[in-house]
């Protein structure tokens, strides 16, 4: 991508949004009956389908413990995701990657000490990807984890941002990627706690700051999003039983 501009002589982006704009962003809980828990979302032309099940009895019992539940992630790209039509290998260290690090977002979230000696599994995966992976799979899987009716300290939301001529950007598109290091945020939507971050190239601390509080800035809009979608879902669901609004 050597040669582009990421930002135009009028400080718009590629696909015409400001520095501190998100993509749009659509999500539908319940969409998948077979699950206890599950949601679909979209940001831009990212696409990401979350499940949920349990908490159930634990299949891995090295991992079980006598005090909280196991939470178990699993990540995964549709071979159709991209437009190389490649298939990645189970296990791959990316995958791997994004799993733990969903995994140890959900675990500092959800309330493990009610449900000892279980196993809650998450299952996040990309039906179409541009970009901001993390971060549309993390909130996907909060409206899932929601769905299921899973007790968590707050709702989760996440935004990446990244550096592009000095100024930060939010919510990051496939191409904006490449500009330079991305950090990703997960944070509690009510108080702000910042539950997991991760950061991708090397960052010179003169700009860290400008980049968590863009990241911060885009949690607080996702949150806004995110809490609206889940307040749908539950008049949609008090409606179809004839509860009195």
């Amino acid at each position: 991508m050597a040669g582009l501009d990421y930002l135009s002589g009028e400080g718009l982006r590629l696909d015409g949004r400001k520095p501190e704009e998100l993509r749009k962003l659509n999500a539908r809980l319940g969409v998948f009956p077979q699950s206890d828990g599950s949601a679909y979302l979209e940001l831009g032309n990212t696409k990401i389908l979350a499940t949920v099940n349990g908490p159930h009895e634990s299949t891995n019992w090295s991992r079980a413990s006598n005090e909280t539940a196991f939470i178990n992630c699993q990540f995964s790209m549709a071979t159709f995701s991209t437009g190389e039509r490649r298939k990645r290998p189970k296990g791959d260290r990316r995958s791997t990657e994004m799993s733990q690090f969903i995994q140890d977002t959900f675990e500092a979230a959800i309330l493990t000490h009610l449900y000892p000696r279980s196993q809650i599994d998450i299952f996040v995966q990309i039906l179409q990807a541009d970009g901001g992976h993390l971060s549309a799979c993390i909130n996907a899987a909060s409206l899932a984890v929601m769905d299921a009716g899973i007790p968590m300290k707050d709702l989760v939301c996440a935004c990446s941002t990244t550096l592009v001529e000095e100024t930060a950007i939010m919510d990051v598109n496939y191409l904006e990627e490449s500009a330079g290091p991305l950090i990703t945020m997960a944070v509690l939507a009510r108080s702000g706690s910042v539950i997991c971050t991760q950061m991708e190239k090397r960052l010179h601390m003169d700009h860290l700051a400008s980049l968590l509080k863009a990241a911060e800035k885009g949690c607080q809009d996702v949150a806004a999003l995110l809490n609206g979608f889940l307040r749908t879902h539950i008049l949609d669901n008090l409606a179809l039983q004839g509860v009195p609004q």
